[in-house]
């Protein structure tokens, strides 16, 4: 890769952060995690959270845009 094409990817992940971060600033994603399927255990002195659910979905997601960018 040359050093166009990193700057390109640098700033392109850039915007996708900035997005991401706009939207949880916002409350848009609050439901992220929440989810039927995600674990949560919380004991006197013990949180255990396990997002199974919201895992699978964000793997799911971000598979097809992968997909989409390859093509």
């Amino acid at each position: 890769m040359d050093s166009r094409s990193i700057g390109l990817l640098i700033v392109i992940i850039g915007a996708v952060v900035l997005i991401i971060g706009a939207l949880v600033m916002t409350g848009a994603l609050s439901w992220f995690g929440r989810l039927p399927g995600d674990i949560r255990y919380q004991g006197a002195n013990t949180r255990v959270y396990i997002p199974i659910t919201s895992m699978i979905i964000l793997s799911i997601v971000l598979s097809l845009v992968l997909a989409l960018f390859r093509r």
